[in-house]
Formats: C-alpha cells, structure tokens, sequence
C-alpha cells in the first residue's frame, strides 16, 4: 500500500472515439454506475489515448469528449459522488509517463499482445509511432498515478492491466529503498504504542512465516487507522510487512465485473470498427429499423426451420434484456419454429427502445447545457490533480527529483 492509502479507490478511463453504444453501457458504464456508490472512483476520458490511433485527423476529438461526458451522465455517474475528468486536463499523466518511460524495457512493450493485433487490424493506418507502442505505458501512467487498489475489467481484459502491475513492482525495485530502513522501520513500531507495536509483530510473523494474508490485511488496517504516527512512518510500516521497502506505487488489483456478451447487429462483438452497433442515445427509429434486420440463427432459411437459439446472436441480447418467462416463450418457439424471427425481435425491440429513450431522456439537461459539462469535467480534473499530485510528490522524491 501507499503512504496515502486508498483502500477503496477504483479508476477506470474510456477513449473518445465517438458516442458510446449499447456494448460499452452494458460492458462498463453500467458497472461503474454501481461501484461509485462503493468505492472512491475516479472515471476519465482518455482523450490522449484517441491520438494513439488517430492522430492524423482531430477535428472532431473535442465532439467526441463531450459525447462521451454526456453518455456518462445519462447512464447516471454522478458527479457529485464519482471524479470524472479529462485525461488531458491533467498534465500530471504526462509527467509520469515520462519518468515511467525511464525504467521500462522497450521489450516489455513490444510483446503486449494488442500491439500486433492492432497493427494488424488497422493496417490502413500508420502505427509506426511511439505513440502507439507506448500506450500500454501511458495506460499503466494513467493507473498509477491514483494509486488505486482494484482497476474494474472483464475477464478477456485482465492482461492489459499485468504490464502495470510488472512497471509498479520494477519501481519499487529501484527506488523503494532508504538507508537504514529496518532501523527506521522498527522505531516506527515502536512508535504505534505498546499493545498496537505487539499486535504489530505477531500479525507481520504471521503473514511472513505463513503467509496468512488476514494478518497482512488486519495489519494493514492497523496502520491506516493509527492517526498518531506520521506519513513516512505510515509508508514504512506497510513496506515493513512484506519485506524491507518502501512501496511507492501499490500493484493494483483486478476487480472482476460480469461483462454480459453483447452482440453487435452482425453477431460478432459490438464495436465501432465493425459498424454493427447501437448507440446509446440513437433515435428510437433508426434504432428499431437495425435491430429487425439484425443477424439471427442462419439455420432458419425459412420460418418453418426450427433454430437453435445459442447460435443466435439476438438471444444474447434478450438474456440481458428480457425477463424469465419472454427468454422461455423465446427459445421454445426458436427451437419448434413457433415463432419467426421478427416475432422474436419484437419484445426485444421495445425492450431496447425503451431504455435508450431514459437514456436520451436523461442526457437532454446536459446537452443544453455546456456550462454545466464545463464545470463538471473542471471540477473534476481539481480533484484528480489533486490525488495525482500527491503521487507524483512521492515519485520524485523517490528518484531524487527533489530536493527535500
């Protein structure tokens, strides 16, 4: 843990490419919905990270940022709760994705999975960049920098937060070091108070000679709730468990979040570079239109063909949309051809129209307002500078950037 714990922090960013589909509320926003009434959640729009693959056209990046605030708000993350911020509004990112640059191994970016995928599938692009091979070091800045405990992802993304934790645990490496620590970190100890400093002891034998990680977390929670030592005490104590340094930048967790397969109107994954998706806020019409021509089971050539509705991309969306008994009439009538696709669709239709009509609904007070999404986003990016200074005070005063 850090010297400024946050025992409860969770961050999580999405780029700006555009306005946010069904996928990406379903997937995400969501969830983030739910944790921000948990934890301390810091959420951004990593505006950056758009230039990674789209650096040579930005005229609509600043459109896309306020899309993106807007499709925020109206899946209901609340601002007066969560931190919600612009990447680019906070330089801090940057700087540590300078330092950070420092003391990462060129390979450990070139073997990310995602960077030949990518430059596999956008092969009309130019990604030749360091931009772009150093995202993953930009993300791993973007998560660092809050020093958060758990980073929310599905379970096809937890790779990409690994390379984060591997750069967190090289830092420590290198400077999480001070002369003298174990004498330091024994007056410490001491300094906790005669039944606290006993307490202590047994619970870091525990973990270090068992590894009974209860004692590592009730030890933890004995150091952050002792308000009579100092800061750098705090930091020491917590190194002092686990070993004998200093962690300057904690590894962050996975929190795992059930992410529901949503398909796109062509079966496969919805996405903006297949063009099959369903925006959040699209009209109704438009909306109702692309889902009765949706992608259904290619075995049924003909109404009279019984289906198989796990081989359906539009089942998929009715286990996320649909109640109990709708699911049940829908796959027995797939599977004894007693109902058609279009009768299928049809309560999934209204299901879908439905929410995207609260959604819209929602996000009309922000749309006709810009200085409100002004003042959020400035808001925000005060709060986030605010923990990401704080870090950043610890990160160079580890490498000696300061002079104090």
């Amino acid at each position: 843990m850090s010297s400024n714990p946050q025992s409860r922090r969770i961050l999580s960013g999405v780029r700006p490419t555009g306005a946010l589909h069904l996928g990406n509320y379903h997937g995400a926003l969501r969830n983030w919905v739910e944790l921000q009434y948990q934890y301390e959640c810091f959420f951004f729009i990593a505006d950056w990270h758009a230039l990674t693959t789209g650096y040579e056209d930005t005229s609509k990046l600043q459109e896309n940022i306020r899309q993106v605030l807007i499709d925020f708000l109206a899946a209901g993350l609340n601002p007066g709760v969560a931190t919600i911020f612009v990447q680019s509004h906070v330089p801090e990112h940057a700087e540590l994705h300078l330092l950070l640059s420092m003391i990462t191994p060129l390979g450990w970016l070139e073997r990310v999975p995602t960077y030949k995928d990518q430059q596999e599938a956008l092969k009309e692009k130019d990604l030749a960049t360091y931009g772009f091979l150093g995202y993953p070091l930009l993300q791993s800045a973007d998560i660092l920098l809050y020093r958060p405990t758990y980073v929310p992802v599905g379970e096809d993304q937890v790779s990409h937060l690994e390379i984060a934790r591997e750069i967190a645990r090289r830092f420590n490496h290198l400077y999480g070091r001070e002369p003298d620590f174990e004498i330091k970190a024994e007056l410490a100890v001491k300094s906790l108070g005669g039944k606290n400093s006993s307490t202590y002891r047994q619970l870091r034998r525990r973990y270090q000679e068992a590894g009974d990680t209860e004692s590592l977390e009730r030890a933890r929670a004995l150091v952050h709730s002792n308000n009579r030592i100092t800061v750098a005490d705090k930091e020491r104590l917590l190194g002092y468990l686990e070993g004998s340094g200093v962690t300057i930048l904690p590894e962050p967790q996975v929190l795992l979040t059930e992410t529901p397969k949503v398909p796109g109107l062509d079966g496969r994954k919805m996405s903006k570079s297949y063009g099959n998706t369903i925006g959040m806020r699209e009209d109704p019409d438009a909306v109702a239109q692309k889902m009765r021509t949706m992608q259904t089971d290619p075995a049924r050539v003909r109404r009279t063909d019984p289906g198989t509705p796990e081989k359906c991309p539009v089942w998929d969306l009715h286990k996320i949309y649909s109640d109990d008994s709708t699911r049940e009439w829908v796959y027995n009538g797939c599977r004894t051809a007693g109902i058609g696709c279009l009768d299928c669709k049809k309560p999934l239709i209204d299901k879908v129209v439905e929410e995207i009509n609260t959604l819209r609904k929602r996000a009309q007070e922000f749309e006709e307002s810009p200085e409100l999404l002004r003042n959020i986003v400035t808001e925000g990016a005060d709060k986030a500078r605010e923990a990401a200074r704080a870090t950043l005070d610890e990160v160079r005063r580890a490498m000696n950037l300061r002079a104090d």
